[in-house]
């Protein structure tokens, strides 16, 4: 099995040290770079293409919100998972909506930390989801015009939607539907590719946008 690769941008050496320890303690997990500031975070993405960056927000030269526009825009593969200090934290919101695939909190438990870059690398999970819900809530603005993409779902598409919207997971989604978990993640990935979107964080800002939650 491939482990999985991991970048980490932060501006503290103590806690870049930490997190280097603790991600290369794991067999799946594979630690191949880190930076000190967002330009240099962008640049050791480009040179090492991992699958997962964790990316604190607040540093010098360029901020995790920018870096994180930055390796989206580049067409690069990486999901990144935003580092924030508070719990509910405007920059955290803007760095989803400019592509992060969640936000943890900086002093949550390593294991947690650790699930959270498995799931966000299955693309299957939402990290945070009722945190990421609260967050939009409170920072919302006026929803955007629907697209016409959206009428392209078929009524059955938009009710999962709608539920993976609220953050419902694909086993609640499937005991509330009477459906298999198979079929729930067969409607999300079409829904997804409808919609041009990259993963349940991005439908959860998607539906926050347009009003649909």
């Amino acid at each position: 099995m491939t482990p999985i690769r991991v970048v980490l941008v932060d501006d503290q050496a103590l806690f870049r040290a930490g997190i280097r320890m603790l991600v290369s303690s794991q067999d799946d997990l594979e630690f191949v770079g880190e930076a000190g500031d967002g330009a240099a975070g962008v640049a050791v993405v480009a040179a090492t293409k991992p699958d997962v960056v964790l990316m604190d927000i607040r540093m010098p030269v360029m901020d995790g919100i920018e870096a994180t526009r930055a390796i989206v825009a580049a067409g690069r593969k990486p999901r990144v998972i935003v580092l924030t200090t508070f719990d509910l934290d405007e920059a955290a919101a803007r760095a989803i909506r400019g592509g992060a695939s969640g936000f943890i909190l900086k002093d949550a438990e390593p294991e947690f930390l650790l699930a959270a870059i498995r799931a966000v690398h299955s693309g299957t999970s939402v990290i945070a989801a009722s945190a990421t819900r609260e967050l939009f809530q409170h920072f919302g603005t006026a929803p955007v015009a629907r697209p016409a993409a959206f009428g392209d779902l078929t009524p059955r598409e938009r009710e999962i939607f709608l539920l993976a919207a609220r953050g419902l997971s694909n086993a609640e989604i499937a005991k509330g539907e009477f459906l298999s978990e198979a079929t729930v993640k067969t409607h999300i990935s079409r829904v997804l590719g409808k919609l041009g979107l990259r993963d349940r964080v991005q439908l959860v800002v998607f539906a926050y946008e347009h009003g649909l939650a």
